[in-house]
Order: structure tokens, then sequence, then C-alpha cells
């Protein structure tokens, strides 16, 4: 048997050279780190099914920030928890809402060096839970549309940088880029949750952001997890209607839907690496089954070989700091 020309696991045989060759690369600058800030409370509050993330109050936000900050996180994204909730969420566009608070502190502290996005829904502000206001019992779209124009504004004038429409609503990106223009935030990017299915992977972040349905489900506006053409079809509106970043929401189930958007329009693509997905490695690593840090980066190198150029995740901060320590 002759000796092989090509021996492949020579570009595998130390870690400097592993490191050469290595065709993707995980940087803390790809990462956006969410929070959640809640009104009324004093000190922040644990989230169980979510270890290592709380529900802060502005005072402790400010420095969660800037821990993820000094770990090379250039982005977070912010959830609101309002004192009280209503029909139609006007809490989500109140000036002194418990985002539009939050977002001008990190505005006069970090300026221009962190990048601020805003969660734009309704779902935390209706005392119903859903994403939008209703009408005999189901989502009015349209009514909802003039909502989250409202919110967007609000949102840019409290310092946001990128806002946010993740209630999967028609027509919602045109709806939001008319009022930020007209209010002269002709600057101010928006990240459409594009293609947001219907997950089973979001219990989490439902008790982290207490915005479940009281009844019913986001079945009739989230996506069916069969579909993937309709993905597309979804981006593309959202392009055509001057979305500027688009995101995949989850990641793990659907990177096949990530690198097909990604193909296909080749915009900033994020995705989201949600809550669920996030607690499934804790609680394995927690009985010994993974190794929490290559299980984590070996999870978000295949979101972002799949296609994505940002990703939103909860191990934000214990990833940079891995990958500053030398990664894998």
């Amino acid at each position: 048997m002759g000796f092989p020309a090509e021996r492949p696991r020579r570009l595998r045989r130390t870690r400097l050279i592993r490191e050469l060759v290595r065709e993707t690369e995980l940087l803390p600058s790809d990462f956006i780190a969410p929070f959640f800030v809640k009104e009324g409370i004093a000190e922040p509050v644990a989230i169980p099914s979510m270890p290592g993330h709380h529900q802060h109050t502005l005072d402790t936000l400010l420095g969660a920030v800037e821990e993820v900050a000094k770990a090379g996180v250039r982005a977070v994204i912010l959830f609101g928890i309002p004192a009280s909730k209503d029909g139609e969420g006007r809490g989500a566009f109140h000036p002194e809402g418990i985002i539009q608070r939050a977002l001008r502190r990190l505005k006069a502290a970090f300026g221009e060096d962190l990048l601020l996005i805003a969660d734009l829904c309704l779902c935390e502000y209706t005392d119903h839970g859903h994403c939008g206001v209703l009408r005999d019992g189901k989502v009015d779209n349209d009514r909802t549309l003039e909502i989250y124009a409202r919110i967007a504004v609000s949102q840019a004038e409290a310092g946001a940088d990128v806002v946010a429409p993740s209630g999967m609503m028609d027509g919602q990106v045109g709806a939001i880029r008319k009022a930020l223009d007209e209010a002269g935030f002709a600057e101010t990017l928006i990240l459409a949750y594009a293609a947001k299915y219907a997950s089973s992977f979001y219990g989490p972040f439902r008790e982290a952001a207490e915005g479940a349905p009281r009844f019913g489900d986001r079945r009739p506006y989230q996506m069916d997890p069969g579909n993937a053409a309709e993905a597309l079809r979804e981006v593309r509106l959202d392009v055509e209607e001057g979305a500027d970043l688009v995101m995949v929401k989850p990641a793990l189930a659907y990177l096949d839907v990530l690198r097909k958007v990604k193909e296909t329009f080749g915009l900033p693509t994020a995705a989201y690496n949600v809550s669920g997905e996030y607690a499934m490695v804790k609680a394995a690593a927690e009985r010994g089954w993974v190794e929490p840090r290559l299980a984590t980066l070996e999870i978000l190198t295949s979101i972002k070989r799949a296609g994505a150029d940002l990703i939103l995740t909860y191990h934000a901060l214990e990833a940079s700091r891995w990958l500053q320590e030398g990664g894998w």
C-alpha cells in the first residue's frame, strides 16, 4: 500500500496549526448580549431556568453591561419588564418607560463605544401576553403596527442605535421605517426578527421577561417549524420594507434556514441562540454530561459557520472570556 500523497492530519497536529488554518473564527465582537431590566425591584432577581442571568435594576444593569463590554462584546439588546401592564402595552412607548430609562443611562455611560439595541414588541407590556393588541380575542395586525411605530420612535429618542421588531406582524418593518424617518431618525437601524419560528425553546425567556401569553399561543403569527421556503419570503418582505439587518430565531434547530437566508440575501445576518438552547447546555453541564466550555464554543461556532454574522446569545460573557483565554 503506497504512502498517501495527501495527509490532512498534518493540519491538525498541534493547537497552533489548527488555529492557523481554522476556517471559522469566533470572536467576542460577533456576540450581542441580551439583558433584562425590570421596573420596581430593589436588587437583581435570579432567573432559575437561566443560570447566571438576572432581571436587573437600572443600577445593576450598568455594571452588568460594563462587564460584557470589558470582555470584548460590542452590542447589547435590552428587554424591559414594566411594573404595570395594560391591553395595548402603553408602557412600551412611554418616555419614562423602563427601556427608555435604561437606554438613556447606557448611552450616557458608553456613548459610541457600545451599540444599543432595543427589542421592540408588546408581549412584556400587555396584560394578555400577546405580541400585539387584540380585537375579538385575536391579534389585530394593523392596529399593532401603529403601536410598533410609536415604540420605535420612543426607543430612538431614548438612544437606541438599533430597533429590533420581534412580533412577526405583517408590514412591521415598513411601518417602523416610515415612522423613524418622519421623526428624524433616518439613521436608526432596523434589525428585523425576519424568520421567527413558533418554537418550544422560548420557555426560559418567557419566565425571564414575564411575557407568556395568558391564553392560546403565538402560532397564528410566528412561523411553523416545518417551513423553510416561507422564511425566505418573510426575509424578502422585510428587506423590501427597509430592514438593515435580518435575523433567524431560534438558531440551532434552524441552521439550514440561516444558511439559506445568508446565501440568498447577503445582508448582515443574525441568529438568536435562544434561552432554551442556553438552558439545555447549562442543565447538561450541571450533570457532568457535557464540558460547558467546549460545548458552548462548538455550538456558537456552528451558528457562525452556518452563516451568522452576529449571534445573540446568553453565553456572550462566558464565551468571550473563554475566547480571550485561548478558546478551544
